[in-house]
């Protein structure tokens, strides 16, 4: 079992995971090298709890993903990247309220946007340094990096 640390370098948002496990992405395989870097990387890297959820959520919904992907499928590739000796699940722990409390008060967020501010409170709560992200909603919260990693600066 992992201990949590804190002071990850990067942290992976739903979406990365999702354009790397979907082959039929149209970002799948520059997400999935990117995924794997990590993965097989030296580099300390987390996934915050959250974002398994709604990768999970996300990929096996019918509604979403015409196949969508089977149960066993969807399993097998949370446990593969969890078998990353770098990789660090993340999530709520006691300074988490204050964290989420001050991050609501400073964006002013309401609605559905409550997800978006509990993996940045999880990542911001966690030190760690850059968000990985195609997800523009997470701009308008402060003091965590979102970096884009599908975009070449």
């Amino acid at each position: 079992m992992k201990v949590a640390g804190g002071d990850f370098m990067i942290a992976v948002d739903t979406n990365i995971l999702v354009y790397a496990h979907r082959e039929d992405s149209q970002f799948h395989q520059n997400a999935f090298y990117k995924v794997k870097e990590l993965a097989e990387g030296s580099q300390r890297w987390a996934i915050p709890w959250p974002c398994i959820h709604e990768f999970w959520a996300i990929v096996t919904h019918p509604r979403i993903y015409t196949p969508s992907t089977p149960f066993q499928k969807a399993l097998d590739q949370v446990e593969a990247w969890m078998e990353s000796p770098t990789l660090e699940m993340i999530g709520e722990s006691e300074g988490y309220w204050e964290e989420l409390k001050s991050t609501l008060l400073e964006a002013k967020i309401m609605g559905p946007a409550i997800h978006d501010v509990r993996v940045a409170s999880i990542c911001k709560e966690h030190h760690v340094k850059a968000l990985w992200s195609a997800d523009r909603d997470f701009n308008r919260i402060k003091g965590i990096k979102v970096i884009n990693p599908l975009i070449s600066k």
